[in-house]
């Protein structure tokens, strides 16, 4: 003979109950078989572990994202660097720059900012370039 099983009222929220009915509708499963799912899932004496394991996960998934997003600023901190350092190397200051060369120069700087804008824009990027670089140094070696 099948298990005997109580009856239980409780009231949800509604938001709570509309995901409940979603989720439901999408799985093709009855809200109480989901409720009931969830509290052995809750009550059970491995959630705990289970929790913690996911939350290990989502820790080490935002430390290799941090990582990456730390690679990317040192790219593109050195590479402001070595631009800075050319520039000053050749750019005259200031008060010696005549009214044609200034126009030059702000005509230089709207290209710098054009190009700049297209390859933000695209799909390369210059730590792309950086890897394929090294990697092709290495493959020939």
């Amino acid at each position: 003979m099948g298990s005997t099983r109580l009856r239980h009222t409780f009231r949800l929220p509604p938001d709570l109950s509309r995901q409940l009915a979603d989720y439901a509708g999408r799985k093709r499963v009855s809200q109480a078989a989901i409720v009931e799912a969830a509290l052995a899932s809750f009550l059970s004496p491995d959630g705990p572990e289970r929790m913690e394991a996911a939350f290990s996960r989502r820790l080490d998934r935002i430390s290799r994202q941090l990582e990456k997003l730390d690679y990317h600023i040192e790219v593109g901190n050195e590479a402001f660097a070595l631009y800075m350092r050319r520039w000053l190397a050749v750019t005259r200051a200031p008060e010696e720059i005549d009214a044609g060369l200034r126009a030059e120069v702000e005509k230089r700087f709207s290209y710098f900012v054009e190009a700049l804008a297209r390859r933000l824009e695209g799909a390369g990027r210059l730590s792309d370039d950086l890897v394929s670089l090294v990697n092709s140094r290495s493959e020939v070696r």
